[in-house]
C-alpha cells in the first residue's frame, strides 16, 4: 500500500482583497513572499477586477498563492470570502495598495504564540505616498491595556493592513443576518468603517486581548484621491457602524459615545486639512470640541495642534503649505522620540 502524506496546514493565511490594483499589486505580493516567516498561504480575492491585476499575478509561480474570484462585493465581502477558505490558525489582512516589512509575520506569530489570551496583534505603521516614498509620519498607537473604550475612541489598530488575528476570534464573532446565504465576519452592509465595527464587536462580545507591536511593520499608502472624499458621508458611515453595536451595549455607548464622536470629528478635521479643505477643517474641529471637550483634557497637544492648523486657513496656500511641511516634520520627529 502506498502511504499518502496529508499536506500540513499553513500557520498564517494572508488575505489580500483586490479590485483594480494593477499599480500596486506587485509591491504588495512581493512584500509577502519576502517574509522571513515562510509558513503561510496567500489568498488573493479577485473582487471583480476589470483591469490587469490578474495578469500581473500570472507571473508568480509560488504554490502558496491562490486566487479566489467573485463578483464585486466590496472590501468586507472580499475579506469574508478569504476568511472562509483560509486554512491558517492566524489570519493576516493586507490591503492591495499597502505593503509590509519583511519581518512582519515573524514578529506577529511570535507575539501570538507566547500569549494564548491574545486575539488581535497589530503593529505601528508608516505612511507612504503614491510612489511608496516615506512621508515621515505614521500611526504609533497605544500598545497595551487596550479596552473597548480604546477601540471605540482611538482605534489603535489604525488600518486594515496592520492586524494579524486568530481565526478562532473571527469565528466567535461571525454572524448570519438573513440577507446573505453565508456567514459574515466583516459586516457587508458597511462600505466604510467596517474595520472599527469588527474590532468593536470583538472587544464588546469576547474576552480576547488586543495588543500591539511597537515597531512599524506596515506601510500604509495615503492616496491623494482618498483624502478628498466626502467627509460628511464618512462621519455618517462611522456613526452607522457604531450604532450597530449600541443596542446590545447601551450603558457603554451612553458613557463613551459622545467622546468617540469627538475623536472621530477631530480625525476628519485633520483629513480635511490634508485635502486642503481648510474651512471644513475649522468647522469639524470646533464641532469636535462642542461634542465633547474631554478630547482637550485627554489629548491636549494633538487637539490644540489640529485647532491651530485649522485656524491658519486664512493664510495664502503657499505659506500654509510651508507651515504644514514644518509641522509634519516636527510631528515625525516627535513620533520617533516617543517610540525610540
Amino acid at each position: 500500500m502506498k502511504s499518502s502524506k496529508k499536506k500540513a496546514c499553513p500557520k498564517v493565511s494572508v488575505i489580500i482583497p483586490m479590485f483594480n490594483v494593477e499599480k500596486y499589486i506587485d509591491e504588495c505580493i512581493c512584500s509577502v513572499l519576502n517574509q522571513t516567516f515562510k509558513n503561510f498561504e496567500v489568498i488573493c480575492v479577485d473582487d471583480g477586477c476589470t483591469d490587469n491585476t490578474l495578469n500581473y499575478l500570472k507571473d508568480y509561480k509560488d504554490s502558496r498563492i491562490q486566487i479566489v474570484r467573485q463578483q464585486n462585493r466590496g472590501l468586507s465581502g472580499a475579506r469574508n470570502t478569504g476568511i472562509r477558505v483560509a486554512k491558517g490558525k492566524y489570519i493576516a489582512f493586507l490591503d492591495a495598495d499597502d505593503f509590509w516589512d519583511h519581518r512582519k509575520l515573524e514578529k506577529h506569530v511570535r507575539h501570538l504564540n507566547r500569549d494564548f489570551d491574545l486575539g488581535v496583534s497589530y503593529s505601528s505603521s508608516l505612511f507612504v505616498d503614491e510612489q511608496s516614498a516615506l512621508l515621515g509620519i505614521g500611526q504609533f498607537p497605544s500598545l497595551k491595556n487596550i479596552s473597548a473604550k480604546t477601540i471605540l475612541c482611538r482605534n489603535p489598530i489604525g488600518n486594515g493592513s496592520a492586524p494579524v488575528i486568530r481565526k478562532d476570534v473571527l469565528e466567535q464573532i461571525a454572524f448570519n443576518d438573513g440577507t446573505k446565504s453565508w456567514r459574515q465576519y466583516f459586516d457587508e452592509s458597511l462600505k466604510q468603517s467596517e474595520d472599527i465595527e469588527t474590532w468593536l464587536r470583538i472587544a464588546l462580545n469576547t474576552q480576547w486581548k488586543f495588543e500591539g507591536i511597537k515597531e512599524p511593520l506596515t506601510f500604509y499608502r495615503v492616496n491623494a484621491s482618498g483624502l478628498s472624499a466626502n467627509l460628511t458621508k464618512q462621519f455618517a458611515s462611522w456613526q452607522y457602524a457604531i450604532e450597530k453595536n449600541s443596542q446590545k451595549h447601551p450603558s457603554f455607548f451612553k458613557k463613551f459615545g459622545s467622546l468617540a464622536q469627538a475623536y472621530q470629528l477631530r480625525y476628519l478635521s485633520r483629513r480635511a486639512l490634508q485635502s486642503r479643505n481648510k474651512v471644513q477643517a475649522l468647522k469639524l474641529i470646533h464641532q469636535a470640541l462642542w461634542t465633547n471637550w474631554r478630547i482637550l483634557s485627554e489629548e491636549p497637544s494633538r487637539t490644540v495642534l489640529t485647532w491651530c492648523c485649522s485656524l491658519l486657513c486664512i493664510l495664502p496656500n503657499t505659506l500654509y503649505s510651508a507651515i504644514e511641511r514644518l509641522t509634519m516634520r516636527a510631528i515625525g520627529l516627535l513620533q520617533k522620540r516617543t517610540t525610540a
